[in-house]
């Protein structure tokens, strides 16, 4: 009897010694002591140590003590213990063979019933790699929103000089019909520098409410698209929300281009009651956005081709960094452009 409970022990030992040695993370199984019983091939790999320097040893003495550090021996020693387990604890540290490495632990208490003894199973992830990945790509998004403040800065200057140009100009032509254009030319570029002043928030960070963001921004696009001649109405009914300001300004640059669009495709001298419909609608974490108007909605207009147009790649791209959908609608009685996030279908 006794023979047979020894080899079912030995079998059992073999089975956990493969069972780790199969785990592709580093693994090591301590005692109650937080000596090293057995610890998998991807942990001596990964650490460039071997089997005689490691098993028996206590955890904190491994190599040359970098496993001995504060945030570990509170992790193993006092909150392993009162909770019998560790979730991804998140560990920096210099090792002397591989250099800096950020590591992600797990443990578990495993306690046997024969018995008093525990195990201690503890899971190592080397996250060195994603960390430095985020860290560069956040890194290089500081970098675009500073190259974009400097490019918006020097539009809305160049903007600036062109009026200053154009008022020059203005001051000596006698023509009144000459002076007549040049003021409208001037009020052109003067609004559109508001739209493009709406367009992008100042920062990266923090969040906007929609509303009134989409307002003061369609109030800019119809005092410099819709000329006095052009009886076309831009209409607001937005829920309250706030987005993230980098949110709110993909969305600002969408609508901008569906409105556009719409102003030059979707009407001709014949329309009536042209109406042009911004809607955001919101439920939750999830929001969508339609540009109707009540045009001709002819099938060859540039977001009724989804293949084609730099209006339709720029839409398609924004809609893609905000993790939405477009859908695209046109028929006799006018065009729809839904940007739909989540669980909102089209309309």
């Amino acid at each position: 009897m006794f023979s047979q409970q020894f080899t079912d022990s030995q079998d059992a030992s073999a089975l956990a010694n493969a069972i780790v040695d199969t785990v592709r993370e580093p693994f090591v199984v301590l005692d109650q002591d937080l000596r090293v019983v057995v610890a998998s091939r991807s942990f001596y790999r990964t650490f460039a140590m071997n089997p005689g320097d490691t098993q028996g040893k206590l955890l904190y003495a491994l190599g040359d003590g970098e496993w001995n550090t504060p945030k570990l021996r509170t992790l193993l020693g006092r909150i392993l213990p009162e909770h019998g387990a560790m979730e991804d604890c998140e560990v920096e540290h210099d090792f002397p063979n591989i250099g800096r490495r950020t590591m992600l632990l797990n443990a578990r208490r495993v306690f046997y019933e024969q018995n008093s003894r525990a195990n201690i199973l503890l899971g190592i992830e080397d996250i060195t790699g994603q960390r430095f990945l985020e860290r560069e790509k956040d890194e290089l998004l500081r970098q675009k929103d500073v190259l974009l403040g400097e490019i918006q800065h020097r539009i809305g200057n160049s903007l600036q000089i062109i009026a200053n140009i154009i008022m020059s100009k203005l001051r000596t032509v006698v023509s009144e019909e000459t002076r007549r254009h040049l003021n409208d030319a001037h009020d052109r570029v003067i609004s559109i520098a508001a739209v493009q002043r709406h367009l992008h928030l100042p920062g990266s960070s923090g969040s906007i409410e929609l509303a009134p963001y989409l307002t003061k921004l369609c109030e800019a696009i119809s005092e410099s698209m819709i000329g006095d001649g052009r009886s076309i109405v831009l209409k607001i009914c937005s829920d309250s929300g706030r987005l993230t300001n980098r949110a709110a300004e993909s969305l600002g640059l969408i609508v901008t281009e569906l409105v556009i669009n719409s102003l030059k495709h979707a009407f001709n001298e014949s329309s009536k009651d042209a109406t042009i419909t911004i809607v955001y609608d919101v439920f939750g974490k999830d929001w969508k956005l339609a540009v109707l108007d009540n045009g001709i909605g002819k099938p060859d207009g540039v977001f009724a081709q989804p293949k084609t147009g730099l209006g339709t790649g720029i839409v398609s791209a924004l809609a893609s960094q905000l993790d939405a959908q477009v859908v695209t609608v046109s028929g006799p009685q006018g065009t729809i452009v839904s940007v739909t996030h989540s669980t909102f279908g089209s309309m």
